[in-house]
């Protein structure tokens, strides 16, 4: 009878190897990429509309003129200067009507952030997620289901272009931190100098953890509860998350799923250098910066990136997703909503700004931090229903910060890329 059973589950694992390896040649592609940002290449037209995305498409010189021309024209009329000061200073405002209107609804959960960006876990954890996933996949051979977490992935910025918004900064939820107690922490006398830095002597969250990860922008948790759902099972791991919009952080904190045991979430405004963490500097191992630079100011973002890199620890890795210059949804905005060169304002007061990746590059390589991965992922998102195409345009970069900071690493020494 053993032996019946195992010559049986031995047929069964060759028919799925088999089914497997079927699947795989006919869809280009497999649950994890074995190219980055995926391998569903589209080599014939007339299947364009069998799948909903198509990965690494190459634009003709006329596609790109074209693009070209539509950013041209619809930047011709810049928003009043008084517009953009209110849109500045009342940034957070925009953000909290955003999420009293939308709470947890409008983004779904980014479980593809363990494909793209499995450095989010410690090397033992990115061991177990790939067992459990192999499990997974011999218990469930289902393709649609092998391919959901790529559907999630752009589910989630065509949701934005329906609305005409943009995946923008998220928020978190945590305890609020202002001014007047950012300055009594700064004094705290619990504090003393150690090898020229400030060390902190007192506990703070997440002080026993030995691998710590940073979400900047986090909105109403669509990234951190799938990393909390595998961090719970990762001893010795920690999440923070932070975002300016109180909105989102009150979402946050009322999941379900948040347990301050694996999380600290805060308010914080990035773009306030003197505002400070409530963790100090360079005990970071990951900062997840996903859809979220995009949204500050153009002349405030080396300030951020420069903040940022100072909290990652020596080896540590900032992972980057943002929206890449001449999107669908740069292309789809109209005249007057353009604040200045690739920057523009939705109707609903949030911001967006669309990137080169050597803009990436120099904004990282300014900070000190090393380059790793900087891609341009083009992709051409289809509605099947309606036969309508989009040429999507992301930037997905990882950077990171150099165990010795050399003198060809400072930023005075950076030279930008044109």
């Amino acid at each position: 009878m053993g032996s019946l059973n195992k010559m049986n589950f031995i047929t069964r694992l060759s028919a799925f190897c088999l089914r497997k390896s079927k699947m795989q040649q006919r869809h280009q592609s497999s649950r994890r990429p074995t190219a980055p940002l995926g391998s569903r290449t589209l080599t014939d037209p007339s299947e364009v509309f069998e799948h909903n995305m198509w990965d690494h498409m190459q634009w003709s010189q006329e596609e790109e003129e074209n693009a070209k021309e539509k950013v041209a024209e619809n930047s011709l009329v810049k928003v009043q200067w008084e517009d953009q000061d209110k849109y500045e200073r009342e940034a957070s405002k925009y953000w909290n009507e955003f999420y009293k209107t939308h709470k947890n609804n409008f983004f779904k959960d980014r479980n593809w952030l363990f494909l793209e960006f499995p450095e989010i876990l410690p090397e033992k954890g990115r061991e177990r997620l790939k067992t459990e996933e192999r499990s997974a996949e011999l218990t469930k051979i289902n393709s649609t289901n092998r391919f959901s977490h790529k559907n999630e992935m752009f589910e989630e910025g065509e949701t934005y272009l329906k609305k005409s918004y943009e995946d923008g900064s998220t928020s978190v939820q945590g305890d609020v931190y202002n001014k007047t107690q950012a300055k009594s922490l700064t004094d705290s006398p619990q504090r003393k100098n150690y090898g020229g830095e400030l060390r902190w002597l007192e506990s703070f969250p997440g002080s026993d953890a030995t691998y710590r990860i940073l979400e900047v922008g986090c909105g109403a948790g669509n990234s951190v509860f799938p990393i909390l759902k595998v961090l719970c099972n990762t001893p010795g791991t920690f999440l923070y998350c932070c975002d300016f919009a109180s909105g989102a952080v009150e979402l946050v904190k009322s999941h379900s799923s948040y347990n301050s045991a694996w999380c600290s979430a805060f308010v914080h405004d990035v773009c306030d250098d003197a505002l400070p963490y409530p963790f100090p500097d360079e005990i970071l191992d990951v900062i997840l910066l996903v859809f979220v630079l995009s949204t500050i100011h153009p002349d405030r973002m080396q300030g951020v990136v420069n903040r940022l890199a100072k909290l990652l620890k020596p080896g540590g890795m900032l992972l980057f997703r943002d929206y890449g210059r001449y999107d669908t949804a740069q292309l789809r905005f109209k005249k007057g909503r353009c604040l200045s060169e690739n920057f523009y304002v939705r109707g609903d007061g949030t911001r967006v700004y669309f990137f080169t990746k050597d803009e990436v590059w120099n904004m990282f390589s300014l900070a000190g931090l090393t380059e790793v991965q900087n891609l341009v992922d083009r992709r051409l998102q289809v509605n099947r229903k309606k036969k309508v195409k989009m040429q999507r345009v992301w930037i997905q970069s990882k950077f990171q910060k150099p165990l010795l900071l050399s003198p060809n690493n400072s930023a005075e020494t950076i030279k930008r890329r044109p």
